[in-house]
C-alpha cells in the first residue's frame, strides 16, 4: 500500500427506490486518502456522517459508481458542505435526474480516466449492466477495486429493474474485472468485501449457464 494512503469505510442506511418499489438498504461508503485529502466513493444517505468521517481533510471529489438513489442521495449536500465536485458517468444522467432533477453532476467520468488522491491513482472502468453508466475504480497501488453494485461477494449486481441488463453486466465483469490480478480486494457497494480470485469461479458458472 502506498505510504500514507488508506481506505476508510462507513455504512449508512436508508432506502432504495425504483420502478415504484422501496427497499431498506445499508450502503458502503468508501473514503480513499491520507491525513490531508480524500476522495469519497458513493455519498449514500447521510452527508453529515460522511463529513464526520472525513474530519478536516480536503475532499477532492465525490465519485458516483452509478446513479441509483441510495448511492447518490447525499451527494449534493456533501458537495455543498465541502465544495467537492460530483462526478458521474453521463450514461447515468437519466437515473440521476430521477433523484436530483434540479442539480446536475459537476463532471463526467469516462472509461480510462485517472483520478489521483494522496498519491494514489484510481482508474475508471466503465462497467455497464447494473446501470448504463455504472463504473468501478481500480487502484493497483492499494490492491483494490471499488465495484459499486457491479460485483458482489458471490456474483453480479441485480439486473431485474429498469436501466439494467444481465448479459451486459456479465460482459463487463468478465472482460473488465476478472482480468484484474486475483489478489485485488473488491470493495463493494453493499455487504462484505471479496477478491477477484474468489469471484472468478462463481461468475464463470453464471456465464456458462447463460442467465
Amino acid at each position: 500500500m502506498t505510504a500514507g494512503a488508506r481506505i476508510g469505510h462507513l455504512v449508512t442506511s436508508g432506502t432504495f427506490s425504483l420502478d415504484g418499489g422501496v427497499w431498506d438498504v445499508d450502503n458502503n461508503v468508501w473514503i480513499i486518502g491520507d491525513d490531508t485529502e480524500a476522495l469519497v466513493v458513493d455519498a449514500a444517505h447521510d452527508a453529515e456522517a460522511v463529513a464526520e468521517a472525513l474530519g478536516g481533510r480536503t475532499l477532492r471529489a465525490i465519485v458516483c459508481t452509478h446513479a441509483h438513489d441510495d448511492h447518490i442521495g447525499a451527494a449534493p449536500a456533501l458537495a455543498a458542505r465541502t465544495g467537492a465536485p460530483i462526478l458521474l458517468h453521463p450514461d447515468d444522467l437519466p437515473l440521476w435526474k430521477l433523484t436530483h432533477p434540479d442539480r446536475l453532476p459537476d463532471g463526467e467520468l469516462a472509461d480510462g480516466r485517472t483520478l489521483t488522491v494522496a498519491g494514489v491513482e484510481l482508474t475508471v472502468l466503465h462497467t455497464p449492466g447494473h446501470a448504463p453508466g455504472a463504473v468501478c475504480l481500480y487502484a493497483p497501488a492499494l490492491t483494490a477495486l471499488f465495484s459499486g453494485d457491479t460485483l458482489f461477494a458471490g456474483g453480479p449486481g441485480a439486473t431485474g429493474r429498469s436501466y439494467s441488463h444481465f448479459p451486459t453486466i456479465v460482459d463487463s465483469i468478465r472482460d473488465r474485472l476478472l482480468t484484474l490480478p486475483g489478489d485485488t480486494v473488491v470493495h463493494t457497494g453493499h455487504g462484505g468485501t471479496t477478491t477477484i480470485a474468489a469471484e472468478r469461479p462463481h461468475l464463470q458458472e453464471w456465464i456458462d449457464r447463460g442467465f
